[in-house]
């Protein structure tokens, strides 16, 4: 599994990162992206310290780890300036908390985000097909997620990727270690969403595609 959306006690995730990191790796992770939430209050907090993790746990055991961030609740207007500074604190991935339908998110943030180049936006609802079309044309990923709740929108997700263009990937938004998934789980909720084999591997594709990009961002 290559899950890019996870979540430690940096933000409201429940573990420390390396037990994080642990607990993946025995269920079959090869990468994980650690991706605290993060808005302009703890920005400058939260990413050195998962960069600083990032390059320790990389050098001491086998599932490779990125530095990233969601951002969270940003206003729109503020997006483009926040994925600026993380990845000038360092974020390798810059995530950004899309139009999930189960929480108060601002209108106009998927917008925003793809706009401003994020690398992925996650979990993003109700996507309009201009959106989605963006998303091709700035080269950003869209997330079907195993996320309970959030995960109700991934079959339109996919339509609009479909429509679109745009890249898919698979993400857990993981929280608590439950939400962990491995590759089977992960092919579950991929046909859930509506997709045929041959989609399901080509989302597979999508996520060794953006971690072989990662990669070659880590000059470290």
């Amino acid at each position: 599994m290559i899950d890019f959306h996870t979540h430690t006690l940096f933000s409201d995730g429940v573990l420390v990162p390396s037990e994080l990191v642990r607990r993946a790796g025995v269920i079959g992770y090869r990468a994980i992206g650690l991706t605290d939430h993060v808005d302009s209050s703890n920005l400058e907090f939260v990413v050195p310290r998962i960069v600083r993790v990032a390059h320790e746990l990389n050098k001491n055991q086998n599932v490779f780890v990125i530095p990233g961030v969601e951002i969270t609740h940003a206003p729109p207007a503020q997006i483009a300036e926040l994925i600026v500074e993380a990845r000038k604190q360092g974020a390798v991935l810059v995530i950004t908390h899309g139009e999930s339908p189960v929480e108060p998110v601002a209108p106009g943030t998927n917008h925003a985000a793809i706009l401003a180049e994020t690398d992925i936006l996650a979990h993003p609802g109700m996507i309009s097909e201009e959106d989605a079309t963006l998303a091709k044309q700035k080269n950003v990923f869209l997330e079907i997620t195993s996320r309970s709740g959030h995960s109700l929108t991934n079959g339109h997700v996919f339509r609009m990727a479909l429509e679109s263009g745009a890249q898919l990937v698979i993400n857990t938004d993981t929280h608590t270690p439950d939400n962990l998934i491995t590759d089977q789980k992960a092919e579950v909720v991929l046909r859930g969403s509506g997709m045929t084999g041959r989609e399901v591997t080509r989302v597979l594709d999508s996520n060794e595609k953006l971690l072989d990009v990662l990669k070659a961002r880590m000059d470290w």
